[in-house]
């Protein structure tokens, strides 16, 4: 007999918070008030929940069944259910992880050590658990899509983009971490064992599709890269439309870089040249790209006169390969000109996978492990004394979190029952 292939079940869960458990364990045993409480924190989140596509959402909401999780000490879990479509909702206290005996409380000391940089094995000592239940836990954040997680903060989809490859290790195979950033906030982070442009087309495409699904219009007008030609070829390919721009502080840090043999204090003025001659171009109100073609050439003769014919036909070419890129930054006035936020993001996340032993292992997780960080980078509050102190990323670009406890937060919006609910119309 032919196999069926078996449907995907939708997760439904949604978390509640509660306030207290002395408060849910009293409102278990009334379903009227149970309903009613669980309505109004919806309500007061601003969020929808996942109905079926066939619901208009005017459906009501009953008590459907309940069960007794065993690990728990046989707490007792409720599910609703929608009149209309049929669709079953987990209702989750906010003193529960999804499939986890452990509790917020140690899940936010374990993830606030794993974000400052300390390894797995020390997270565990510290809290009082297993490598692996941290290991775990990180991944099952990262089965919710980023994308949709920023969508329901009421982030927009970025119309302007970061893009880069971070290099690291698994084992001693050398992988790779295709990344898109917007200001301060991780929409893609993905896994690659290659560094071809089939292989960062597939991994950026995936953040295409997710966006597509929220909003099927959506385009990128422009991305940033650093020029590495298999993420220019991967940007050309999914997002054909997009203008492509290249890093002016990528093209300071190259430039000694092609002036082979020349002393390094020569090297270091002629950069120092080559800086304020892209800064006076950015500072002008038009004309940006004529004056950067003019001072280039100017600046290629400049070389030619002062270490030699060979380094300025060098540095001719390269200009001429580059210059479309920074002309693309200096045209469009929102185009972003440096990836310094993408590679401080990089950065927080080598110093964990550095640390975290659970990354360096070949048959692991690395999707969703990855994922997982991106959603912690994205949803931990700055440092105290920062510019934006006790701000996440989502709040420093102007979204919404649920809540102002960070660990409340990842447990609302990883919990995959809740849905973005668009503002009304402002009349």
């Amino acid at each position: 007999m032919a196999q069926t292939t078996k449907a995907t079940r939708q997760n439904r869960t949604i978390t509640v918070d509660f306030q207290d458990p002395s408060t849910y364990f009293q409102l278990i045993s009334d379903g009227k008030a149970f309903v009613e409480f669980v309505l109004a924190f919806i309500l007061s989140l601003g969020f929808q929940l996942y109905h079926k596509s066939t619901c208009n959402d005017d459906g009501s909401l009953t008590r459907h069944s309940h069960y007794a999780r065993l690990r728990l000490g046989g707490l007792t879990i409720w599910r609703m259910q929608c009149a209309s479509c049929k669709a079953v909702f987990t209702v989750l206290p906010h003193f529960v992880l999804r499939y986890r005996r452990m509790s917020p409380d140690v899940a936010r000391q374990a993830l606030m050590a794993t974000h400052g940089g300390l390894s797995l094995e020390w997270c565990a000592t510290i809290c009082h658990i297993s490598p692996m239940a941290l290991y775990r836990l990180i991944c099952a954040l990262g089965q919710h899509s980023l994308v949709t997680v920023l969508v329901t903060c009421r982030l927009p989809l970025p119309a302007y983009i970061l893009a880069d490859e971070k290099h690291s290790k698994c084992l001693t195979e050398r992988v790779y971490l295709p990344t898109i950033v917007s200001g301060r906030v991780v929409w893609h982070l993905g896994y690659s064992d290659a560094k071809s442009a089939v292989a960062f087309t597939e991994s950026y495409g995936q953040f295409q599709r997710v966006a597509l699904a929220h909003e099927p219009s959506y385009q990128v007008r422009g991305a940033l890269t650093d020029g590495f030609d298999s993420t220019v070829s991967s940007m050309r390919t999914v997002f054909p439309k997009a203008r492509l721009g290249f890093c002016l502080r990528h093209a300071l840090n190259k430039l000694p870089d092609k002036l082979v043999g020349v002393s390094a204090s020569v090297r270091q003025a002629l950069r120092s040249k080559f800086h304020a001659l892209l800064h006076r171009c950015r500072q002008r109100k038009s004309l940006r790209v004529v004056a950067l073609g003019q001072r280039l050439r100017h600046f290629a003769k400049r070389i030619n006169a002062t270490v030699g014919e060979a380094h300025g036909e060098r540095i001719r070419h390269w200009f001429e390969a580059k210059k479309a890129g920074w002309y693309a930054v200096l045209e469009d006035p929102k185009m972003p000109a440096m990836s310094t936020v993408l590679d401080q993001a990089h950065n927080a996340m080598d110093r964990k996978l550095f640390a975290m032993k659970g990354f360096h292992h070949p048959g692991g997780s690395q999707a969703a492990f990855l994922t997982g960080l991106a959603h912690l980078y994205n949803l931990i509050p700055y440092q105290r004394r920062a510019l934006n102190a006790g701000k996440c990323g989502v709040e420093v670009e102007g979204g919404r979190v649920p809540t102002s406890d960070w660990i409340l937060n990842l447990q609302i919006l990883t919990s995959g029952g809740y849905r973005y609910a668009p503002e009304p119309p402002h009349h």
